[in-house]
């Protein structure tokens, strides 16, 4: 799910997050080569405040200044995963069971390459998904890109 620039991004900062009390939810990098953008998305128990955002990129900031991980220009966003919440982890995978989620696959899988379902979970190297009440298994290593698909209610 991550290139080795993300993958190595995230364990450069993985330690340091933990003894924040920070969870790096993931690392993508977008953009241009010439600008690229880096976005750390990360969470905590209870959620992630404006002061706890404003504390974490400045750490952040710091240990990309040391890590340089571009030549030349860059832009740093740190942010909350949001209500579309990126899945990462096998972890992830089975703390948000119960919830709908969108997967991306590197090929197809059965004449598809994306999902949308309610996660049961993680299992056997794989995901476990509910797709049209049918139960769809997805290989961890072929995933692309995972998402909680958010929903707002705005009855209430």
């Amino acid at each position: 799910m991550l290139t080795a620039k993300e993958k190595a991004l995230l364990e450069a900062l993985m330690p340091q997050a933990a003894d924040e009390g920070v969870e790096i939810v993931t690392v993508e990098i977008v953009g241009s080569k010439k600008a690229p953008t880096i976005r750390v998305f990360i969470d905590a128990e209870g959620g992630i405040s404006f002061d706890e955002l404003a504390r974490t990129q400045a750490w952040i900031g710091t240990m990309m200044d040391e890590l340089d991980p571009f030549p030349g220009a860059y832009m740093l966003e740190v942010s909350s995963p949001g209500i579309d919440r990126p899945l990462r982890t096998p972890e992830h995978f089975n703390r948000f069971a119960g919830e709908t989620v969108n997967i991306k696959t590197r090929g197809p899988i059965e004449g598809r390459s994306s999902f949308t379902g309610t996660l049961e979970g993680f299992a056997d190297g794989g995901v476990r998904l509910s797709v049209d009440e049918q139960p769809v298994a997805i290989p961890y290593d072929v995933i692309k890109k995972a998402r909680v698909k958010g929903a707002v209610d705005f009855s209430s």
